[in-house]
């Protein structure tokens, strides 16, 4: 006890009588109670019992000794100083670290503008190869992991799939803005939503047609697309070209694979796109029809449909013309997939049940529903006869119902319910074409219906 005592007094004097400290003796008044060292602060002094003298430490290391008070620390001491385990290696240089943060900071600090890692489908490059990766997954892959219950469409990741939950089903809009008095789903929106309020709504214009955006992404993209006609991304069904990536994707899924993930909760009509279900609510089930024709007073719900019914009901203009049989289209679309169907016989989608072939992904889909599983779909409210499509439904509305004959031919005044029927009537009647001819007699006809049943009858042709 004497001895503790003597040694106590000795180690005190000399921390006492130490010269050259920086700090005076007297503001280190926290005195560690087992090896009497002095600290200026009581947390540093804690923190020195702790780590020297602390005995609960229960984890040791059997190859130097050294005590841990968790395990997850042993293993991370183990793997550094002993395994010489080094599983995270960079992509560029290779260079091999023990921690995953090692290596991110790594790539960082010495490979910041290296992106080498270039995606064969879009071309897009990225810094490491699991971004590249994770990016395939999610942009490029057929399938989809993450299926939505109530609207059918799928996703890349569950974060995606909740992301959509929240904010398409339950409809949450968590973020306020302040200056604009509008609620957002996403963080994000709000952002570019406080960016274009504080900054002018559409502060860039384009000096070629003086269109306002209200970001400068937006304004180069519609020079790129619009002005400069650069159309980079060609569908490899059609050969149609898009502006963007994104548009292909969309014209490949809709148009080629026939997905409508978009379901409308009242009806359980099915769209391709969002936009087309919300016009689709507007018009159908709200009643929303604000643009009206001038000429006719038909009335619709988007301006697109007003301008394409002007075009090809009041001016007759069919500005896409086939360079083989001289027909005309009012879309650039219709052209090419007259151009696949008649003149090369392209046809990808082949019926299992049958052996028809198809075009489109969504033609064939039809004909499976109508012919093999005989489902009609459309009821006429007048007469209870139902039909496989809605264009057949309306087809028999003007004609049976209405008696509508809207189009007259100048030459000899005979009408007509449709323009098609007007346009073969003066083609065969009073221009004499007859564009359809039989491969086996050469024989022509007027109408390509008559020219199959001449090859059914005759030459047994199926």
């Amino acid at each position: 006890m004497d001895k503790i005592d003597i040694k106590s007094d000795e180690v005190t004097s000399e921390i006492n009588s130490s010269e050259g400290d920086d700090v005076d003796s007297n503001d280190k008044q926290h005195v560690c109670d087992i090896c009497h060292e002095a600290f200026t602060l009581q947390s540093s002094m804690i923190t020195h019992r702790d780590k020297i003298h602390n005995e609960h430490k229960s984890f040791t290391c059997d190859k130097c000794g050294k005590k841990f008070e968790f395990r997850s620390h042993l293993s991370r001491h183990q793997i550094s100083q002993h395994k010489s385990r080094k599983d995270y290696e960079c992509d560029h240089c290779e260079k091999k670290f023990v921690k995953k943060s090692s290596l991110v900071t790594h790539q960082k600090l010495l490979h910041k503008d290296h992106k080498n890692f270039t995606c064969n489908k879009c071309e897009k490059k990225f810094g490491n190869k699991s971004t590249l990766l994770k990016h395939k997954k999610i942009f490029h892959e057929v399938f989809r992991d993450y299926l939505c219950e109530q609207c059918a469409k799928r996703f890349g990741n569950k974060r995606s799939l909740l992301s959509h939950i929240k904010t398409v089903h339950d409809g949450r809009t968590n973020f306020a803005s302040d200056s604009s008095e509008k609620k957002f789903r996403k963080r994000s929106r709000l952002l570019f939503d406080k960016k274009k309020v504080e900054g002018g709504r559409n502060n860039y214009a384009c000096d070629k047609c003086e269109k306002k955006f209200g970001h400068t992404n937006t304004l180069r993209r519609h020079q790129r697309t619009v002005h400069d006609g650069s159309k980079d991304y060609s569908c490899d069904n059609c050969e149609q070209k898009f502006g963007t990536k994104s548009s292909l994707i969309r014209h490949q899924n809709t148009v080629h694979e026939g997905r409508k993930d978009y379901a409308c909760d009242k009806c359980e009509k099915k769209f391709g796109r969002k936009y087309f279900l919300l016009c689709h609510l507007q018009t159908v089930h709200e009643g929303r029809k604000n643009f009206e024709c001038v000429k006719c007073q038909k009335k619709f719900g988007q301006k697109s449909h007003l301008l394409l019914h002007q075009k090809t009901v009041h001016e007759g203009r069919k500005d896409f013309a086939c360079d083989r049989c001289e027909k005309k289209f009012t879309l650039k679309c219709n052209l090419i997939v007259h151009q696949k169907t008649v003149h090369e016989g392209r046809k990808y989608f082949a019926c299992d049940k049958c052996e028809n072939k198809f075009t489109v992904k969504r033609s064939l889909l039809v004909h499976i529903k109508i012919i093999h599983e005989g489902r009609k779909d459309f009821a006429c409210n007048r007469c209870e006869k139902k039909f496989g499509t809605k264009s057949s439904l309306i087809v028999h509305h003007k004609t049976v119902h209405e008696g509508r004959k809207d189009y007259e031919c100048g030459n000899c005044e005979k009408k007509f319910t449709f323009k098609s029927t007007l346009l073969v009537h003066h083609r065969r009647i009073h221009v004499g074409r007859k564009d359809y001819a039989c491969e086996k007699c050469e024989k022509k006809f007027g109408q390509k219906s008559n020219l199959l049943k001449h090859q059914r009858t005759v030459h047994d042709i199926r």
